[in-house]
């Protein structure tokens, strides 16, 4: 069996198996605008239990609106979500949905983590601290057991030998791995990754994304990648989503949408970042 096919045949059983799958989360005619200006246009879109989805698109497309909706940063103008079957901005009360109070949020949003461009780090704690501290106040926990959990997770993200130290004395990539790590540590469901690279100098890049991909490798949790980082996408995710304004142009596997993207918008973004990318290794269709 040739390649193309048996790739194409994989392609089509995970349809199949995903078909048989309740989505974690659901995006239905989600639209959003600011003022005279629709940023997300009747957008529908699931992702499912451990699915790693990366998002790409240019500027202004809606990606990180996307997100930040499933973190109840930004409110729909229209539509639902709902994350493993409850709804996030509403809630039923006597068969009908009315919007969501701050005890619903915080029920719901328990199940996500963020990651975002800027570190959002307490300067004035040390990492342990800063890792320790949602823990002990959402979840509850004890602090020996915030404590064991956060060392473990500093641990996992290669800064174990950095419990003592202030924000300030870390890098940037050092930083952003202790964000990462104060979102794994609460026990998320899925993990939203808003372009966590955009803010680092290039040398520093690297060490997150490997973080990342350790963390991806271990299957458990489902993810939401927004990047221009499009090898990384290629390597981690399961289905990468093209958006362009407003809109899910067209997704599909790694493979399938930079090898043969089926849709002109897609084949001119792929094309436009193929020429302004320097590192060599941006060839979509290799």
């Amino acid at each position: 069996m040739n390649q193309t096919l048996a790739a194409h045949q994989l392609e089509e059983s995970g349809r199949e198996d995903r078909a048989l799958e309740k989505p974690i989360v659901q995006y239905r005619n989600i639209s959003k605008s600011f003022g005279d200006v629709q940023i997300l246009k009747g957008i529908d879109f699931d992702i499912y239990p451990g699915e790693k989805v990366a998002i790409i698109g240019p500027s202004g497309s809606g990606k990180t609106t996307l997100a930040r909706m499933l973190m109840t940063l930004e409110e729909p103008s229209d539509g639902t979500i709902q994350v493993e079957g409850e709804h996030l901005w509403h809630k039923e009360v006597k068969g009908s949905l009315v919007p969501a109070d701050e005890k619903h949020f915080r029920k719901v949003r328990s199940k996500i983590g963020m990651v975002f461009q800027q570190y959002n780090l307490f300067p004035h704690m040390t990492i342990l601290r800063n890792v320790m501290e949602a823990q002990v106040h959402v979840l509850k926990a004890t602090k020996q057991e915030a404590k064991e959990r956060a060392v473990e997770m500093l641990t996992k993200v290669g800064l174990g030998h950095k419990l003592d130290s202030f924000p300030a004395q870390l890098s940037g990539g050092q930083q952003q791995r202790v964000a990462i790590a104060r979102a794994l540590v609460m026990r998320p469901k899925i993990m939203l990754f808003d372009e966590v690279t955009a803010a680092l100098d290039p040398e520093l890049v690297g060490e997150v994304l490997q973080v990342i991909k350790e963390i991806a490798a271990e299957g458990e949790m489902a993810m939401l990648l927004i990047t221009h980082e499009m090898d990384f996408a290629r390597d981690i995710a399961d289905r990468v989503v093209f958006m362009a304004d407003g809109r899910i142009v067209e997704q599909g596997s790694p493979q399938q949408l930079f090898s043969k993207p089926k849709q002109q918008r897609t084949k001119d973004f792929l094309s436009r970042f193929r020429s302004q990318c320097s590192c060599g290794s941006c060839d979509a269709g290799s």
